[in-house]
């Protein structure tokens, strides 16, 4: 990791060691003309270390991802040792207020980057982002949540033969890693062809708090500050339960049937292949399929909805990991 100039200048505005400072990350105003204010908070240590940038809400339903900000924030654990801590809780400050996915132009911002100043508002947010804040990090830790009713296992994500962040990853200590493609327009993809390493978090699934998800989230982040040298506050917790596991592959196991859907095994569990894992039923009591699991594996990801129609994803069971 590179250690940071004496000076730091983000969004016009200058931040010299030693200093806290909200600055103001703002594109457009709402329809109403009211203004609105997306705050960057900054803080700096007087001695010199990396950059770290904690990014949420990039989905404005993920908010899971800015409750682990939240914390970090309201605990101090973003007063660093060395080096300086910039947290964005909320990037979608559109979708977070309108409590939708999208920006309000329809466009998914993880789907835009690195995005245009003449371009849609998601665009500009995106090209903003890229051009103003990212380039000062040297780590950023991005945090998201599953779709609606689909809750993810805590897990990192990033693209394989990684090495570098294989070991971050391992000191993060999240449950499951899962190596994944870099999307096209995304986030996580621009960050890589800028050359700034990037973990990705998933946990939980939108509009839901979990506390197992938060804690992970938030230890995680606390191990890697702890790691890099940049953690002040105690921290007696420094390793995770168990090791990681590295998933090479998996694949989605999808409803046989239409019907009322209820999973009976546990997220994060291993199952084996034929176990039940579920069951379908009808609203009249006369149907009931039972669930079995496709092949072995770990559940990272279950649909966690009451409705399912034929084809829905169920869940989400590895097939090969790391050895």
């Amino acid at each position: 990791m590179n250690a940071t100039s004496n000076t730091l200048t983000i969004l016009n505005e200058t931040v010299l060691p030693g200093e806290s400072k909200e600055v103001n990350f703002s594109v457009a105003n709402l329809h109403t003309s009211s203004p609105v204010s997306v705050p960057i908070i900054i803080e700096r240590s007087k001695k010199p270390g990396p950059t770290v940038l904690f990014t949420a809400g990039i989905h404005g339903d993920e908010v899971n991802g800015v409750e682990i900000i939240r914390q970090l924030i309201a605990k101090g654990i973003n007063k660093p040792k060395t080096g300086t801590i910039i947290c964005m809780p909320v990037i979608n400050i559109f979708g977070f207020i309108n409590l939708k996915r999208e920006f309000p132009d329809g466009r998914d911002l993880n789907r835009v980057f690195p995005g245009s100043p003449s371009g849609s508002l998601a665009s500009r947010v995106a090209h903003k982002l890229t051009k103003e804040v990212v380039p000062h990090a040297d780590l950023i830790i991005d945090f998201h949540t599953g779709g609606s009713g689909r809750f993810n296992a805590p897990q990192l994500r990033y693209s394989k033969d990684k090495k570098d962040l294989d070991i971050l990853a391992k000191v993060f200590g999240a449950p499951f890693v899962l190596y994944s493609k870099n999307l096209s327009k995304s986030f996580r993809t621009t960050c890589n062809k800028l050359g700034k390493p990037i973990l990705l978090f998933e946990g939980g699934k939108s509009f839901h708090i979990d506390d197992t998800v938060t804690n992970s989230g938030v230890n995680g982040s606390k191990r890697i500050l702890k790691h890099l040298g940049m953690l002040k506050t105690v921290f007696k917790s420094t390793k995770p339960k168990k090791e990681c596991i590295f998933i090479t592959e998996s694949k989605w196991q999808r409803a046989k049937y239409s019907g009322m859907f209820k999973a009976s095994v546990a997220i994060g569990s291993q199952v084996k292949k034929e176990d039940i894992i579920g069951n379908i039923t009808d609203p009249y009591g006369k149907f009931n399929y039972f669930v079995r699991a496709a092949n072995s594996g770990y559940i990272i990801n279950v649909n966690e909805s009451p409705i399912v129609y034929q084809g829905d994803a169920l869940f989400h069971i590895t097939t090969k990991l790391k050895k």
